[in-house]
């Protein structure tokens, strides 16, 4: 009979702590611990990130063990993001795990958190299909936008990726400019979803098939925010849902662009999404209509698995931990790590 393999996986690349159980490929527990001392700052703020991680490791961790219903010797694996990531943020989760695997006397596997969001599709769900090999897939994050060919688990390779800022940096920043709170993106796809996106014109920038630049993009909303409010000091106000979706309109215009470069340059029409900007709406809306128009097949991570969460670091470590590829205790955290890394 085979045994079943249960792995504890912990994430803190970034302003989340979470751990996260499995059983082979099946959830059992998900836990994330948010930050929320950093929207005063309007951004995360990497030494304060650091120290709220130091103090929710531990509960986090127990939390996930015991909603998994099992104990800590049941336990088959350690697993956690070696990078990419902020450096204070990953070494936290580093040494907690590092200590934990040799305390428990189990194996340690290390995970790249931008190979975990693509494999976050493998974790098994219900209602959720599972992409076949090879398949394309947009990474879109606040650090990320690439497009990435997948041939198997652990065999990647970038067909292209932004030249400057990240799309999620895009939002955050477009958000910024128009007033919002810290993290802007999800409200400018929330208020999007009430305007209209034809309202207001932003031209897309020229570059290469399959790369993205943002920063251009960006430049162009600022300008045309200080012309219009010189003119109408109210005009944000007034316009927030046209000037939302207009902004969203464009963004997911050049995602939608480049994703048909990719098929028509690779014949590949397995399509998967992946990172936390594909929780937005209107992508996953395009996404879906795809698949009538140009005959794709899309795959939509659900929502709990589209943010950063230990269950896609956990789903990594149970692929790995069948290869027997485990880390030595000497391994580094690495604030930069490529997806092919």
């Amino acid at each position: 009979m085979k045994k079943e393999v249960y792995i504890l996986a912990i994430e803190s690349s970034c302003d989340d702590t979470s751990a996260a159980v499995l059983k082979n490929d099946e959830v059992l527990s998900n836990v994330i611990a948010n930050q929320e001392v950093h929207s005063k700052y309007g951004g995360v703020v990497p030494e304060l990130a650091s120290r709220a991680h130091q103090q929710n490791i531990v509960p986090v961790v127990q939390q996930a063990i015991e909603r998994a219903g099992i104990t800590k010797e049941q336990l088959s694996a350690i697993a956690f993001t070696r990078g990419p990531g902020l450096m204070g943020s990953l070494l936290v989760g580093t040494s907690f795990a590092k200590s934990l695997a040799l305390g428990l006397n189990i194996p340690l596997i290390d995970v790249n958190h931008m190979q975990a969001h693509i494999l976050a599709h493998f974790i098994k769900e219900e209602d959720c299909k599972i992409p076949p090999f090879p398949f394309i897939c947009l990474t879109i994050s606040g650090g990320h936008t690439q497009i990435v060919k997948i041939t198997n688990h652990f065999e990647m390779e970038i067909l292209g990726e932004t030249i400057d800022d990240a799309v999620g940096e895009a939002y955050d920043k477009s958000a910024k400019i128009l007033g919002l709170p810290y993290p802007g993106g999800p409200l400018v796809d929330k208020y999007a979803q009430q305007g209209n996106p034809k309202a207001y014109q932003f031209t897309q920038p020229k570059v290469g098939d399959l790369e993205f630049s943002f920063s251009g993009l960006k430049t162009q909303i600022l300008y045309f925010i200080q012309k219009n409010v010189k003119e109408n000091p109210n005009f944000i106000e007034e316009n927030l849902y046209d000037i939302c979706a207009s902004i969203q309109y464009t963004i997911v215009e050049i995602l939608m662009k480049k994703i048909k470069n990719a098929v028509k340059q690779t014949g590949i029409k397995d399509i998967a999404i992946a990172g936390g900007v594909s929780a937005n709406s209107e992508i996953r809306k395009r996404l879906n209509e795809a698949d009538k128009h140009w005959g794709w097949n899309t795959y939509i991570p659900k929502f709990q698995y589209t943010t950063d969460n230990a269950a896609m670091i956990a789903i990594a470590g149970y692929l790995k931990f069948l290869n027997k590829d485990y880390a030595d205790i000497s391994v580094a955290a690495k604030a930069r790590l490529k997806v092919t890394e």
